[in-house]
């Protein structure tokens, strides 16, 4: 049984908040760092209470850590060693695996999320504007009070007029297939698959292949606890519509290779289910918008490109061992929405994503490596996932059709990795452990 009291809410559940902040903290004191953490605990709140006042509550807080950051609390060099090489070593140094290069490398990260001192991120979701600027101001007497705790960097959260905080910038709905929790209550929805075992996302339980195994130690400090990659994209909209009109002369041409790209309509109406036209009633409706298979309904990608960015991130029934593949996706877009008319800017305006998983190496960095930036992925031969995939203008993209495929040759990036670090999500006891280090 998922011990709710123990377990951070974003793990569980997903908040109505339509604004947020990101901080990034470095500790220069342990006993500052652990002071921080002992004044936030009683306000992090757990997957039971957030469920249980979901409708009440204005604010949301969750904190997690990165290795370097709980050596900086004083977590013990044996306790430390006991983690996985990965997250020790942290992400920038795995850029090479991850196939961050050119303009997405370490050395172009924004916010210091490159560095050695990034420690924590405190996550701050608010309901509206109003308790944002208090949570903000709260926090920032907080860190003043806390010797040795300064921010490396903020990043404040925003819905994207006009759409809610389900859309990213590109106009497309997000985060429609995610895998339900054995356990957890939540009932997966048609063709989402049977609900995982929960130590595919949550230390201490059973996993898809039997019992937790080579947990880091101690037990208090991992049991329900996960770990999140965090990664910023740009999302370069004026390229991105610019290169649609190029491409299709017509309103309805672009849209149609927009859903092309992204293998969903804006409303969220996969292609495999509505090839010629939008559909927002299917896109709208969770019993109906996720129940599709790719080998049985469209093995040659006439609907759905294979190397489209939903296909590339749920392969579903095309992938060996999918069950133990499957992530928890987290995150909120950032930025000012780009009027329609608008020609780009330069603001910068993206999603900041996290990626929860039990093995951020056979999860995680599986899916970048092979599913987003495998150049042969399903043998197409030189192409990269077209939204999120690292594009440096060499690459392809191929979409199907009879009698004659439509190849599109240099593509250029429609996203830009801005930074990102692996995080261990701590359980609330763990959190407790923390903060009463010496």
């Amino acid at each position: 049984m998922l011990e709710f009291d123990d377990i951070q809410h974003i793990l569980l559940t997903r908040t109505p908040a339509m604004t947020g902040r990101y901080e990034f903290l470095s500790f220069d004191d342990p006993a500052g760092g652990r002071a921080w953490l002992s004044e936030l605990i009683d306000r992090v709140d757990s997957a039971s209470t957030a469920m249980a006042a979901m409708d009440s509550t204005d604010r949301w807080i969750t904190l997690a850590f990165t290795w370097n950051g709980l050596r900086a609390l004083g977590v013990s060099q044996e306790s430390l060693d006991s983690f996985p090489a990965e997250f020790c070593e942290g992400m920038a140094s795995r850029a090479d695996i991850l196939g961050d290069s050119g303009a997405a490398h370490p050395d172009n990260w924004v916010g210091g999320l490159a560095g050695d001192d990034l420690h924590a991120i405190a996550i701050l979701f608010a309901r509206d504007d109003v308790e944002h600027a208090r949570c903000i101001a709260e926090h920032d007497k907080l860190i003043a009070r806390c010797r040795g705790v300064r921010s490396l960097s903020v990043l404040d959260l925003n819905a994207t007029p006009p759409f809610n905080y389900a859309h990213d910038h590109f106009g497309f709905r997000d985060r429609l297939s995610q895998p339900a929790i054995e356990g957890s209550g939540e009932e997966p929805t048609p063709g989402s698959g049977a609900a995982l075992k929960p130590g595919e996302f949550i230390l201490g339980y059973p996993d898809e292949e039997g019992p937790p195994a080579n947990l880091p130690q101690p037990e208090v400090l991992s049991r329900n606890g996960s770990f999140m990659a965090y990664r910023r994209l740009e999302e370069h909209v004026g390229v991105f519509r610019d290169y649609l009109r190029e491409k299709a002369p017509t309103p309805e041409g672009q849209d149609l290779l927009a859903a092309k790209f992204m293998g969903r309509w804006k409303s969220g109406a996969p292609l495999v289910l509505a090839p010629d036209c939008d559909d927002p009633q299917l896109g709208a409706d969770p019993m109906r918008n996720n129940d599709f298979k790719y080998k049985d309904d469209d093995p040659h990608g006439y609907a759905c490109p294979l190397g489209s960015h939903a296909r590339r991130l749920n392969p579903r029934d095309t992938a060996h061992n999918m069950n133990r593949r499957r992530m928890i996706r987290r995150g909120a877009t950032y930025g000012p929405a780009l009027a329609e008319d608008a020609s780009d800017d330069g603001v910068d305006r993206g999603i900041a994503a996290f990626i929860i998983c039990a093995s951020l190496v056979r999860q995680f960095e599986f899916a970048q490596n092979v599913w987003i930036n495998d150049r042969n992925f399903h043998e197409l031969g030189n192409e990269h996932d077209p939204i999120c995939g690292t594009q440096d203008g060499t690459l392809d993209y191929t979409v199907p059709k009879r009698p004659i495929r439509t190849v599109h040759r240099g593509l250029p990036a429609f996203t830009t990795l801005k930074g990102g670090a692996y995080f261990f999500l701590p359980g609330i006891n763990a959190l407790r452990y923390l903060a009463a280090l010496t």
